[in-house]
């Protein structure tokens, strides 16, 4: 890996960029992909290790490290950014169970690369009027892909840094914002603060997008009475591709689902529910450094090639996807099929729930008992009696540890491989 004394970048050399998001780094990832360099966003607060291990398979040629560094780099290719991208950034799955994976668009053809800005822009009509709030670190997925999307149709972004309410809603009043990407917990931190200090004016809201983690559904219904009518929208995917996206009005009438296939895209589950989705040739990939892995996560189908993330799930007749879990974190307790998400759901409906994490340990008599790790004030009675009243016997969790915080990736996702340790920290 070279750092800033490398040699010419030209078409398929990769920089990892290891440096805060901001408007420059947003500039920098178009003009690299218009030149058909491939960033690799990746978080700065990696330790040197950490680095090391996910960057071996993606070998990347260069190393941005440093705010100067990455200025002067934009300047070498600030020719690019009036140019389409001619592929997709490099981006790292988010490792709940290992080390992340690179996942590897390669160069598109035009065709492919005009189709890939065309998908975007489609779905979610940016426009050179919109105004994007960036409120997730830009090294993941999501809401660089929002970034972009604003900046190629013409529009601006606003980038007010490490999530903080107060800066958030001081920044939705200054720049009358048009879009927005966010996760559940920044909801929840935003309405906490909002009933402190008043809600801001959010009319120029067009565009309200969350996805990343289930969202309780009081939550949804609030996020739905606050924003305007029509702009509050819901999408599933991953960072190897998206699936689905679902407007909350449909989310209303079939409630829990992630939506419809998204245009140009079709979703089938398998005899296990693993769904597969068949996308247009310009959203397919590979996983670097793992050919293994690439070939367990694609197969042929009559539409084309579709690939599984191991997510498991049903499509009700009108097409509407629902999630259950992942395959991978399924428990099985008494020969029953516990997923996950399905009890976690169910216990995020109580009072007093901030987060939940739900998992298997071994169980002499059941093979695997249900267990539930929950962040929150909640009594455990109160657990038991809801979980007794909405959840057959067998999905029940027979443990519940009180946590101060869960396990998590720098996405935010649950680290379940580190789950039966916070069980073997609280029985000591």
């Amino acid at each position: 890996m070279r750092r800033m004394d490398a040699p010419h970048l030209g078409p398929g050399s990769r920089v990892a960029l290891l440096v805060p998001g901001s408007a420059p780094y947003v500039d920098l990832v178009l003009a690299l992909l218009a030149d058909g360099v491939f960033p690799v966003p990746l978080d700065p607060a990696l330790t040197e290790s950490e680095r090391t291990r996910i960057l071996e398979p993606i070998r990347p040629d260069l190393v941005v490290t440093d705010q100067r560094d990455l200025e002067r780099l934009l300047e070498a290719h600030a020719a690019g950014r009036s140019r389409a991208p001619q592929g997709r950034p490099i981006h790292c799955t988010s490792g709940t169970t290992g080390t992340p994976k690179g996942v590897f668009s390669g160069l598109l053809s035009p065709a492919d690369a005009a189709a890939l800005v065309a998908e975007e822009r489609d779905l979610w009509g940016f426009g050179a009027d919109d105004v994007n709030l960036v409120l997730s670190p830009l090294h993941h997925s999501a809401p660089l892909r929002f970034a972009m999307g604003t900046l190629l149709a013409g529009g601006r972004i606003v980038v007010p840094g490490r999530f903080d309410p107060a800066v958030v809603t001081a920044a939705v009043r200054e720049h009358r914002p048009t879009t927005m990407f966010c996760v559940p917990t920044h909801l929840q931190r935003l309405f906490a603060h909002w009933d402190e200090v008043g809600v801001p004016d959010l009319s120029s809201f067009r565009l309200v997008a969350h996805a990343g983690a289930p969202c309780p559904t009081s939550l949804k219904h609030r996020l739905i009475e606050a924003f305007p009518d029509a702009s509050t929208w819901e999408f599933y995917g991953s960072t190897e591709g998206q699936f689905t996206a679902c407007r909350s009005e449909d989310w209303l009438e079939h409630p829990g689902t992630v939506g419809r296939a998204r245009p140009g895209r079709s979703i089938t589950t398998d005899e296990d529910g693993r769904l597969w989705c068949v996308v247009p040739p310009h959203a397919r990939f590979t996983y670097l450094g793992a050919p293994e892995k690439t070939a367990a996560a694609w197969r042929e189908t009559s539409d084309g090639p579709a690939f599984t993330v191991g997510d498991v799930g049903r499509i009700d007749p009108d097409g509407f996807v629902h999630l259950d879990g992942r395959r991978d974190d399924l428990v099985i307790s008494g020969g029953v099929n516990v997923y996950p998400l399905e009890v976690e759901n169910a216990l995020r409906e109580v009072e007093g729930v901030e987060d939940v994490a739900v998992f298997g340990l071994p169980d002499p008599d059941w093979g695997q008992r249900v267990c539930a790790a929950v962040v929150g004030s909640v009594d455990t009675g109160v657990l038991v009696g809801h979980a007794r009243a909405v959840l057959a016997p067998a999905k029940r969790p027979k443990t519940y540890l009180h946590v101060d915080e869960l396990p998590m990736t720098a996405t935010g996702k649950v680290r379940r491989d580190r789950l039966p340790a916070l069980a073997e920290r609280s029985a000591q």
